[in-house]
């Protein structure tokens, strides 16, 4: 499929991507194999690999994965049989070997086929060329990520200052224990829930909780862009406002939103130690997984959580109607494309440029 020369154009000049890129499936099946086959995705947390033999099976968008700990090294591998295609791990565990429940073709965590039943009855069987196919895989703090791309770039490469944002807040990646871990599921286009955590043009008006404890004022609600990062900066408010939702208090005074292209998304909140990451996974043109680990400071209490988990879900609850009649507008057809407030929604214009890279490239 060829990609339209004359929308780099247009998105330089602030208008947005087709409408038919959120639902169409040729623009899909493009993204699979010039996006999301290329770049890193985060996947789930190193606390699941606290040992040698762990594993956990997870999505980097449409491909099935498995993390492993072999020894002090992690590896990563497409998680699907080289016998018939079915899925080798579920969940997560411990074990020195993956075997396939469906024939019992077994790989060790180096991702070599140890045992293929009857092998030995089979002329010209090579087990060599059959393990588990490699994908690229990097950490950064609790995070783990994939790139199914066995020689990407360095994981570093995508990241570009996230670590510096982070380490400016105070936070101690290291000191971090995971605590909560929720699944969603969203009826839209990934593009579409994505980008609409790329602005804050609508808090006011759409999240009023969330705009009494960050600053959304355009001089106050900064952007940056650094490569593949895309970031939002709000402090907190001071004063007592009574309609202010419940939050903990703490050493963070300023939220930090953060997004690695194309999918990841790195938060932190005002109060205690914290670090939510979310893990997108478009399954369908209008369909998207999400998975979102939390992760809090020592000492950080049940109650605390509760408190910074409520005001996240209240947040996306909105969001999800948001994006839902976002989502049915751009199904309509009737309006092409759309016009960007090139300040204010300055990073899903950088979005949405890569995005126009990425697919035009070939």
């Amino acid at each position: 499929m060829a990609v339209d020369v004359a929308l780099g154009t247009l998105l330089e000049q602030g208008g947005t991507l087709p409408a038919h890129w959120y639902s169409d499936p040729a623009i899909h099946a493009l993204e699979r194999e010039r996006v999301f086959a290329r770049t890193w995705q985060f996947v789930g947390p190193t606390d699941w690999l606290d040992r040698d033999g762990a594993y956990f099976a997870a999505r980097a968008a449409h491909i099935p994965v498995v993390v492993v700990r072999d020894g002090d090294t992690l590896r990563g591998f497409v998680n699907v049989c080289r016998h018939r295609g079915h899925l080798v791990a579920r969940d997560r565990g411990c074990q020195r070997t993956l075997q396939c429940p469906y024939h019992a073709w077994t790989y060790g965590l180096d991702g070599s086929l140890r045992n293929a039943p009857r092998a030995q009855l089979e002329a010209d069987f090579d087990p060599d060329g059959l393990g588990l196919l490699p994908v690229a895989v990097d950490t950064f703090g609790p995070l783990v990520f994939v790139n199914p791309d066995a020689d990407a770039a360095p994981l570093a490469d995508a990241l570009g200052r996230l670590g510096e944002h982070i380490a400016a807040s105070g936070v101690d990646l290291a000191a971090l224990k995971l605590r909560r871990v929720e699944h969603a599921v969203s009826e839209c286009n990934w593009k579409t829930a994505l980008e609409n955590t790329l602005e804050c043009y609508h808090c006011q008006i759409a999240h009023p909780g969330f705009s009494r404890v960050i600053d959304v004022a355009k001089s106050a609600y900064l952007l940056e862009s650094d490569g593949y990062l895309l970031s939002q900066f709000g402090p907190a408010k001071s004063g007592d406002d009574p309609r202010r939702p419940p939050m903990p208090s703490g050493t963070i005074g300023q939220a930090q939103y953060h997004v690695v292209f194309p999918s990841t998304s790195v938060d932190l909140v005002p109060g205690p130690p914290n670090l939510q990451a979310y893990a997108w996974s478009p399954v369908s043109p209008r369909r998207m997984l999400s998975t979102t680990f939390s992760w809090f400071g020592d000492g950080t209490t049940d109650d605390e959580i509760d408190q910074i988990v409520a005001f996240n879900n209240e947040v996306s609850a909105e969001d999800e109607a948001l994006v839902l009649s976002v989502q049915e507008g751009l199904d309509s057809g009737v309006v092409p494309h759309g016009r960007l407030m090139p300040e204010s929604e300055a990073l899903i214009g950088r979005f949405q440029r890569l995005l126009y890279a990425a697919l035009a490239d070939g």
